[in-house]
């Protein structure tokens, strides 16, 4: 006889605008210009959604270098840094932008506190394509990356400079508001983004992954490991309630003897993961026990990002 098994869904999970807006670029270049279509990085940070894209006829590359001039080329979900459309332009290429809207919002703004003077505090994981993107946008020496508070403590006075800061959209809400406090507190007037810059998205999903966190003995999040907002919420999990929290992309990952003992068990998905895979996980679920499953929601999400008038 299988043990019991309460599956705690979290909803919203999985897949946001963004994500689903860079998709659907990629499908419809396809439709439009015919296989291949070139990427430049991964779309979004999931090895299924990429490897069904490559199957349809898609190419991933590094660089652009890799990519023929004859053939259009995508930039991915993350954003790029302006020398990427430049080379592209220079070169004459078909390309398209699917860089999150609300990613461009931060590139806009840290656009304007350059070109007002300021110098840039950007909160932010190093070597992130999103922070290279960002970073990318103004010339180089404009931007200074901080990682945590104690990167705060060791940044110089900045006498007579005017300052500003900006984040990555996908920090952890409060990991987020203890560096920006430290800012303020050490630079008294330093401005920040007129609306915050951590999408809705990532505080949605660590909203109902911190609640489901509370009634839980494990906490599997769905997600890939080079994810920032997927990382995030196992640290949010951990943070909230459920240390036994972890990251697995696929059902087939999964420890099974890591789940022994657990009679709930918190499912959560990061921004790039399909619910296809949370069905998946659902269903390895009930191999090994007698499942009954569970919804906590904590918001509703209606936001929709068109695609380029181009590819409609």
């Amino acid at each position: 006889m299988k043990p019991d098994l309460t599956v705690v869904l979290a909803s919203p999970r999985g897949f946001c605008a963004g994500v689903d807006r860079a998709i659907q670029i990629v499908e419809k270049a396809l439709v439009k210009f015919g296989a291949p279509v070139y990427v430049r990085h991964e779309i979004v940070h999931n090895k299924f959604v990429v490897e069904n894209l490559m199957a349809k006829g898609a190419i991933f590359v590094d660089e652009l270098d890799e990519v023929p001039s004859d053939r259009p080329v995508i930039f991915s979900a993350h954003g790029v840094p302006k020398s990427v459309p430049d080379a592209a332009k220079a070169r004459e290429m078909i390309f398209v932008d699917a860089t999150c809207p609300l990613v461009s919002k931060v590139h806009r703004e840290v656009e304007r506190h350059q070109q007002e003077g300021r110098k840039i505090i950007l909160i932010g994981h190093n070597n992130h394509p999103e922070v290279i993107g960002t970073m990318g946008q103004v010339p180089e020496g404009s931007v200074v990356l901080v990682e945590s508070v104690a990167d705060v403590a060791k940044l110089p006075d900045f006498k007579g400079q005017e300052l500003a800061y900006a984040t990555q959209t996908t920090l952890s809400v409060d990991e987020a508001k203890g560096i920006i406090e430290a800012l303020k507190l050490k630079f008294r007037h330093i401005m920040g983004p007129r609306k915050e810059d951590i999408c809705y998205a990532t505080t949605n999903r660590q909203a109902a992954a911190k609640k489901v966190a509370e009634s839980v003995d494990a906490m599997i999040v769905i997600g890939a490991p080079n994810s920032s907002n997927s990382l995030r919420l196992v640290e949010v999990a951990r943070q909230n309630g459920c240390e036994k929290a972890k990251l697995f992309q696929r059902a087939k990952d999964i420890e099974w003897q890591w789940l022994k003992g657990a009679k709930r068990l918190g499912i959560t998905a990061g921004a790039s993961a399909p619910e296809v895979l949370v069905e998946e996980v659902i269903e390895a679920c009930r191999d090994h026990f007698s499942v009954n499953v569970e919804e906590v929601s904590t918001t509703q999400e209606n936001i929709v990002f068109h695609v380029p008038k181009m590819l409609m």
